[in-house]
Parts: structure tokens; sequence; C-alpha cells
């Protein structure tokens, strides 16, 4: 359609904007070490869906500074989530967010296959990743799990990356996070 003032083209295309409910929404992450692992949550800050002529994309916002372990408890878990929250890991006092950014979901059978970039600690990288994205009236709701390579955005500790002779004291460079996000017109 012609805007008749100007001769450009004015889209008619509908634009659907979801806001991320962060309280129903949640992140699990995972990491694992040399003879075990250790698991816990991250807060969802923000997040917004837009779905246009079938298109998904979307903007998240990650409360870096919230991450906290659910597999310890006491002492044991303080000492863990201050660690991950120190310049070793994720320097949370620097770099409190971190923000997810989807260009495009693409339909690849029962799922979707999701192309984004991901930004820790001001380094951004893209990711790929599966998701089952559902579509009810005002909601869309997404579930799966993405394998982030933490030392690409200089997440050190522990990792045979940086450190050749670690041993048996090396961190997995990978670690998941499943999600669960629930977003609303």
């Amino acid at each position: 359609m012609k805007n008749q003032n100007s001769g450009e083209t004015i889209s008619t295309a509908k634009q659907n904007v979801y806001d991320v409910d962060a309280k129903l929404s949640r992140l699990e992450w995972r990491g694992k070490k040399i003879g075990g692992e250790h698991s816990g949550i991250i807060s969802l800050s923000s997040g917004k869906i837009y779905r246009e002529d079938g298109k998904i994309s979307g903007i998240f916002e990650i409360d870096i500074a919230s991450i906290s372990s659910t597999d310890l408890a006491g002492g044991w878990k303080e000492k863990l989530d201050g660690h991950l929250k120190s310049e070793d890991f994720f320097g949370v006092e620097k770099f409190p967010k971190a923000t997810l950014e989807i260009m495009e979901a693409v339909p690849a059978g029962k799922e979707y296959r999701v192309n984004a970039n991901l930004t820790i600690k001001g380094k951004t990288h893209p990711v790929e990743f599966s998701a089952g994205i559902k579509f009810e009236e005002n909601t869309i709701s997404a579930e799966g799990e993405v394998i982030i390579d933490r030392s690409k955005y200089d997440v050190r500790y522990g990792s045979k990356s940086f450190f050749a002779n670690i041993g048996d004291k090396m961190i997995h460079d990978d670690f998941a996070v499943k999600f669960h996000i629930i977003a609303t017109k």
C-alpha cells in the first residue's frame, strides 16, 4: 500500500508483541566438572517476543547477578554462589546483565530452530538451539535448552581452553541452560 503523500510503501503486516512474564518464566543452568556437576537458576529480567507474518524474533535481558545454585545448601551454597558472581566466572559487579537476541526462529519439524546472539560479559556470539514454541490466543510459551561455550565469553575459571595443565580441576567449557518462557500480549 502506498502513502499518497510521500510515495513510500506502508507495511500492512500486523506485528504482535508479547511481553515476557519474568515471574512465570524459568531459566535453569547446569555445569559439569571432573567428578560432578552443579545446577541452579538465573532470573529473567525482561523480554519481548515479536511475531510478524509467521516470523518470530525477540530480545531477553537476563539477570546474571541473580545466579544461584540449587544443588547445595548452607556455607557450600554461599561459597559457590559468590564464586559464580566473581570475576573468575561472570563478574556480575561489572556485568550484571546478559542479553539474548533472537534473530529468527524457523519451523523445523515439531520444533523451531532458533538463531540468536548471546551477550555475556560484553562479548557477543551467535548461538543456535531448538525450542518447542506454542501459540495460544494471547500467549506464547517456549521450552528448550541452549548449550553455551563459556570460554567464548571470557569465563575462564577451571577452563582447559585457558589453562592447559588444569588436570582433574577442570570444569567443562559447555554449560546448559534449560528455559521455560511465558509471554503475553
